[in-house]
């Protein structure tokens, strides 16, 4: 394995990339392969993690795609490795928690990388803050692929539980739905700083990670209730003004499986 975890691009990053800014694009591009593996491409990712092969790992590469594959050989590594032998608790685990587990051990290995780069590059208390500013701004990959990152904000100081109720997106033909931001009360400001916060994360595609932009086409999963891209699933509004219920490719999976 010449190219697990990213290698060449690591070498790269080293050469070009000396800023936060530059390690944060490298992680999110990092977090997005490891998404799509455990959401869109979860059937192969789970075919992929047969517990009869060796030792494996699961890698996001800087090119927003991931592998499944042996661990690297260098020792030390040039980068910091994932977890180790993934495929071996496959069988033993429900399908979700072990999933889930995956997904913590990863959200673990994408901050020991993008420090690791922070390290190297000799960053300095500024430069660490604001590099893990921005990554906690996204929401996790454990959150994502447990739904946590799909909460709804919860309601300002004064609010009551039908305000909240009538914060959520429409589902009303969720395939032509978009999520809509609720908006804030002007007289409080910090709790609306909060709350903006908590509504990204609530809007947060469940195959990228991205959160909602105005304009963009998202679709909402009837069985998971977790809201997409429709890039990210291939669905465009056209295809779904066809769909009665739309069933996201995780979901999809797992009940062929069943």
């Amino acid at each position: 394995m010449d190219d697990a975890g990213g290698g060449v691009a690591a070498a790269a990053l080293n050469h070009h990339a000396r800023s936060p800014e530059d390690v944060f694009r490298d992680f999110r591009a990092r977090r997005a392969g490891i998404v799509k593996a455990l959401t869109t491409d979860v059937e192969k990712f789970y075919q992929l993690c047969d517990p009869e092969k060796e030792n494996l790992c699961l890698y996001g590469l800087p090119n927003e795609t991931w592998e499944v594959t042996l661990p690297a050989e260098e020792v030390p590594p040039e980068l910091p490795e994932p977890a180790l032998g993934i495929n071996f608790a496959r069988d033993g685990m429900a399908e979700k928690d072990w999933l889930s587990l995956v997904a913590v051990h990863s959200d673990a290995w994408l901050l020991s990388v993008a420090f690791y780069f922070g390290a190297r590059f000799g960053f300095d208390k500024e430069a660490r803050r604001r590099l893990f500013t921005m990554i906690n701004g996204l929401p996790t990959v454990y959150e994502i692929v447990t739904g946590v990152a799909k909460k709804q904000p919860k309601p300002s100081n004064g609010s009551s539980k039908s305000g909240k109720s009538n914060s959520k997106p429409s589902r009303h033909s969720n395939s032509n739905s978009k999520p809509v931001k609720p908006a804030q009360p002007k007289d409080e400001e910090e709790d609306g700083q909060e709350d903006a916060q908590e509504e990204e994360q609530a809007y947060s595609c469940a195959s990228c990670g991205e959160t909602y932009v105005n304009g963009e086409f998202w679709i909402c999963c009837d069985i998971c209730e977790k809201w997409f891209h429709g890039k990210c699933v291939r669905i465009t509004p056209a295809k779904a003004e066809h769909i009665k219920h739309y069933k996201c490719p995780a979901c999809s999976s797992k009940r062929s499986r069943e």
